[in-house]
C-alpha cells in the first residue's frame, strides 16, 4: 500500500495543477489557444521528477530503475486519467462549445498549409466556415477525438519524462576500478 499510495497522491497533486491551470486559463478565456497547454509537461515534469525523486528517498538502497520507472509511469497515467476525466466533464457539461470554439482558435491565428506544389493550397481558416452548422455525430465525435488526443499526450508525455528523468535519478551501478599498470 505505501509503495502505490505516493504515485496516487503525485498523481492526484499533479492533476489538480493541470485543472486548476486550465481553470485560470478559461477565466481569461485563452484555454482554446493550443500554444498554453505547453506549460501542461512543465506541471507533469515537476509532478514526475518529486514522484521519482520522493520514491527514491522512501526505498533507499532497494531503489532500481524499474521501481522508479514504474513510479513515474503510474504517477503520470493517474493524472492523465483524473485530467481526460475533468476535461471531459468541462467539453460535455460546463462549456459545450469548446470545441468549435477551439477549432476557431485556429481560425484565430490564421494558419495556413501549404501542399508541395503552389496550386495545392488552402487556407485552414476558409475550411471553418461550415463549423457552426456541424452536425450533432460530427460534434461528438470531434469531442471524442480532442479528448484521445488529451488522454494520449499525457500518456505519451508521462512516458518520455519518466525516461529522461530516471538516468538523472538513478545512481550508475558502474564501478570506477582503478588498474595499476
Amino acid at each position: 500500500m505505501k509503495k502505490i499510495g505516493l504515485p496516487i497522491r503525485f498523481g492526484i497533486a499533479i492533476s489538480a495543477s493541470l485543472i486548476a491551470y486550465f481553470l485560470i486559463l478559461s477565466l481569461f478565456n485563452v484555454h482554446t489557444s493550443p500554444i498554453y497547454s505547453l506549460f501542461n509537461s512543465v506541471i507533469i515534469s515537476f509532478g514526475i521528477y518529486e514522484a521519482i525523486k520522493s520514491f527514491k528517498l522512501t526505498e533507499g538502497d532497494k531503489f532500481n530503475f524499474t521501481n522508479g520507472f514504474t513510479t513515474g509511469i503510474f504517477t503520470g497515467f493517474i493524472a492523465t486519467i483524473i485530467f481526460t476525466i475533468f476535461f471531459a466533464f468541462y467539453v460535455v457539461e460546463i462549456d459545450t462549445d469548446f470545441f468549435i470554439r477551439f477549432l476557431e482558435s485556429f481560425n484565430r491565428h490564421e494558419i495556413i498549409y501549404y501542399s508541395s506544389s503552389e496550386s495545392n493550397y488552402f487556407e485552414f481558416k476558409d475550411n471553418l466556415n461550415v463549423v457552426p452548422m456541424l452536425e450533432d455525430g460530427i460534434l461528438i465525435f470531434g469531442v471524442i477525438l480532442i479528448l484521445s488526443t488529451v488522454a494520449i499526450m499525457g500518456f505519451l508525455t508521462t512516458l518520455v519524462l519518466t525516461l529522461i528523468f530516471m538516468p538523472l535519478i538513478m545512481r550508475s551501478n558502474n564501478i570506477l576500478q582503478n588498474t595499476i599498470h
